[in-house]
């Protein structure tokens, strides 16, 4: 999916205008649902095009090996333990 070539403040507005025509028929808690659930969907695009960025400026390709894929899963975890390991202190 390719985003239309139009000027950004039109982008920015044609996103104010299809909130508000979401939230009409929708409770406060219908809404709050809804723009978590939206809020989520951005944070995984911003995420993956951030992450996207770093690999290009460390001109990483996609030609890691499964081991260095493992090694990294592996950093991963031990983080993401010790930092459960520090919220239970």
């Amino acid at each position: 999916m390719k985003l239309p070539n139009i000027n950004p403040k039109l982008f920015s507005f044609s996103a104010v205008i299809v909130g508000y025509l979401l939230i009409d028929d929708m409770t406060a808690n219908e809404q709050n649902a809804l723009g978590n659930w939206l809020m989520l969907t951005a944070q995984v695009i911003s995420t993956n095009a951030f992450y996207r960025q770093v690999l290009e400026e460390r001109e990483i390709n996609n030609d890691m090996t499964k081991d260095d894929i493992i090694k990294m899963l592996n950093k991963l975890i031990k983080a993401i333990l010790e930092g459960i390991d520090n919220l239970d202190k």
